[in-house]
């Protein structure tokens, strides 16, 4: 028969614990990596081309929320790796769970406007030729988001990556 072992239920919370960063840690840091994820496309942009595009102020958008939305799943889970690690652990946490997770809600978020704008011309709601619809429109929005998308988050999002992960790293309680 197997028996609990307190002392390893007791560390489990304690990191569960650990994870989880106080409300003005999640809302403050979701306003800031969020303008954070805005300024990098706004400078990518007018790098690229002086701002010359109709969509700024959408891609703009889609590119802070992309990072608002990311930090309050991110962090915590970031928080769980990096507990009681040392600092380049924590660090490579930050950086790996930030990286992936802001790239991925973007994505989501410019498949999900992708979606929207080709769903006046997909079959109706639930049937098996709508769902194709959605599953390869979804992806080939992915698809262009990375050959497109990825480059507008460099080479400021990259830095303000490194400065927060390192930031965070260090001043992990």
């Amino acid at each position: 028969m197997d028996q609990i072992n307190p002392a390893s239920a007791v560390a489990t919370t304690g990191r569960l614990r650990a994870a989880v960063p106080s409300s003005r840690q999640l809302l403050f840091g979701a306003l800031c990596w969020g303008a954070a994820m805005a300024t990098s496309a706004l400078s990518a942009l007018y790098l690229r081309n002086g701002l010359l595009t109709s969509h700024l102020s959408a891609l703009v958008m889609v590119y802070a929320l992309g990072g608002a939305l990311a930090w309050p799943l991110m962090l915590p889970l970031a928080r769980l790796l990096a507990h009681r690690r040392p600092i380049e652990a924590r660090f490579a946490a930050f950086f790996l769970t930030l990286s992936l997770g802001t790239v991925a809600m973007t994505a989501f978020l410019f498949a999900m406007d992708y979606r929207w704008f080709y769903a006046r011309w997909h079959d109706p709601f639930g049937t098996l030729v709508w769902a194709f619809q959605f599953v390869f429109t979804s992806a080939s929005a992915v698809y262009q988001f990375a050959i497109l998308g990825l480059g507008l988050f460099l080479p400021f999002g990259f830095i303000f990556l490194a400065a927060v992960s390192l930031y965070l790293a260090r001043h992990m309680r």
